[in-house]
């Protein structure tokens, strides 16, 4: 266990439909489990909770305030309140990368107090609890603000106009006023790129009146309209997601449509775009057609995968050159997860697919295991890179909620089942620094774990209740159900086996003509049957309405 011997007690964060609480585990073969050190308080009220990208902070909104911990020094230790934030109606929370910063973010309202609305995008400095930025935003999808990796730059798009503020180290008063600005349309997006300093930035605005949207890319602070990185222009966009890598000198744009106009797709159409800050552009080749499920990079920054195509997906790795490198065949799957070493990764099938898992050796391209987690709703890598942790939690899945914790190898280490009556709505394991774990060997080697509680599908056939009798020896007629309103079924051949009417040839049961008889009749009292079946459609026309229960039924 890499925590273990490094000293670092691996903590996990619940949100339940009681409480909010942390919990902890002293070794491998140890459960995880409350300790009286942990906090915990009970809330039906609770709905976000978060980790400071560095572990040191863990914040959660409780239905009265936002509470602000500091993470113990050692295992023993206790989690004192670092701070407590008025926002009783705080919907999401977000640590800035250092955190020093948190963001809260809540339902944009209007009162008879503030007919305008108050600002619902807040900023607080954790160190003080005092606020320090204010401002409206009633996007909800793209709330989050951008900062650069040393926060020396908060940036947001506020009415498709891109705000910069410059934050020297320790002095708050950069809110106060924007130091630069790019002009877009409603609907533009803003990415500010990690790793270096100043950093290079994204700036996606949408297209209109039949002209392409566009992303350019940015070397911070020179944003002038002919000081572009490299852009990249498309069509057929109504939302697009950008992904940094993790050394922020390469971005993925997986660009989408509500509909296919094609007819083609249920989903809309998708595409994955490649721009690096050294100016290429290219478009993501996909070798089969279908949604784009997944687009990730990879921590190594030099690799990412997508998974693709219509049901079996396909799964790639591609190169910064958009390369394939390596295809991982196709399957039921529409997730992926690398670990945050990037040398393994897990393609799954999620939502609606059953929960088929592949864990796979990227550097020697090998598979290590399978392994079938239906029902998951969460994912998460420990930072060990070693570890996985899946849940089932509401609202997406109000049954047999809980949580289980794996090996990569496959074997489970820890399985908890939330009681009847609660419910599990989030699970997070606390971060740690850069450097806190070294990168682990991988190997083939089945790690010991433990049986679950849940039982095994089975994995047999269905055979239909009539040939597992036959197999039995058994004559299925005996054990035919009765039916409400019938005679039991007898032996002999009159036995009825199911309700039917009984079809009689002098008398059917069809449309009549007004003197009450059948059609057919009328072609048997001598006539030509032409000259009758004419007669009968004349008389019926003020009739023609077929009304099988006016007449004998048998």
């Amino acid at each position: 266990m890499a925590s273990a011997a490094d000293g670092v007690v691996p903590t996990l964060a619940l949100r339940s439909s009681v409480a909010v609480e942390l919990w902890s585990s002293a070794g491998p073969k140890l459960p995880f489990e409350h300790k009286s050190n942990l906090p915990r308080e009970e809330t039906k009220s609770s709905r976000s909770i978060c980790f400071s990208p560095d572990g040191r902070y863990f914040a959660y909104s409780n239905g009265l305030d936002v509470k602000v911990l500091e993470a113990c020094k050692d295992g023993a230790g206790t989690w004192p309140v670092q701070c407590s934030l008025p926002r009783p109606k705080a919907f999401y929370l977000k640590f800035s990368p250092r955190g020093n910063y948190l963001c809260t973010w809540e339902h944009y309202a209007i009162t008879k107090d503030r007919p305008e609305g108050s600002p619902n995008l807040l900023v607080y400095d954790v160190n003080t609890g005092t606020e320090v930025f204010a401002i409206v935003q009633k996007n909800q999808a793209d709330w989050e603000p951008s900062w650069s990796s040393d926060e020396s730059i908060f940036a947001l798009v506020v009415g498709g106009e891109a705000l910069f503020y410059d934050l020297p180290e320790g002095a708050a008063k950069g809110f106060e006023t924007t130091s630069r600005k790019i002009g877009g349309s409603r609907g533009a997006l803003l990415s500010l790129g990690p790793g270096q300093c100043p950093p290079f930035l994204a700036f996606y605005n949408p297209g209109a009146k039949g002209a392409p949207s566009m992303c350019k890319l940015y070397k911070y602070p020179a944003l002038a309209q002919n000081q572009t990185v490299a852009c990249k222009s498309f069509f057929q966009a109504d939302r697009v997601e950008m992904l940094w890598n993790k050394r922020g000198t390469g971005l993925l744009l997986l660009t989408s449509t509500e509909v296919d106009k094609s007819g083609a797709s249920y989903y809309g159409n998708q595409t994955v775009h490649f721009m690096a800050t050294k100016g290429d552009t290219c478009s993501v080749p996909l070798s089969k057609e279908g949604p784009v499920h997944c687009v990730k990079w990879s921590p190594k920054a030099t690799e990412f995968v997508v998974v693709y195509g219509f049901m079996p997906s396909k799964a790639a790795l591609y190169n910064l050159k958009c390369d394939v490198i390596f295809d991982f065949g196709e399957g039921p799957r529409n997730c992926a997860y690398f670990n945050p070493f990037g040398n393994i990764i897990v393609l799954a099938g999620f939502g609606n697919l059953p929960g088929a898992v592949e864990v796979w050796d990227v550097p020697k391209r090998e598979k290590l295991a399978n392994l079938k987690l239906a029902d998951t709703t969460v994912f998460e890598w420990h930072p060990n890179g070693e570890w996985f942790v899946t849940a089932t939690t509401a609202p997406r899945l109000r049954i047999s909620n809980g949580f289980k914790v794996y090996h990569y190898s496959g074997a489970l280490l820890h399985e908890t089942m939330w009681p009847k009556g609660q419910e599990l709505l989030g699970i997070e394991w606390q971060q740690y620094a850069d450097r806190t774990f070294t990168e682990p060997k991988i190997t083939k080697a089945k790690h010991e774990g433990i049986k679950s509680s849940q039982p095994e599908a089975s994995k047999k056939a269905y055979t239909p209740p009539h040939l597992r009798l036959l197999k039995e020896g058994k004559n299925p007629e005996k054990y035919l159900p009765s039916i409400p309103g019938l005679a039991p079924a007898s032996a002999g051949n009159g036995m009825r086996k199911f309700w039917h009417r009984q079809y009689d040839v002098e008398n059917p049961i069809m449309r009549r003509t007004e003197q009450g008889q059948s059609q057919m009749a009328i072609g048997r009292d001598g006539r030509d049957a032409s000259t009758a079946n004419a007669a009968a459609t004349v008389s019926n026309r003020s009739n023609r309405r077929y009304r099988p229960y006016q007449y004998k039924r048998y």
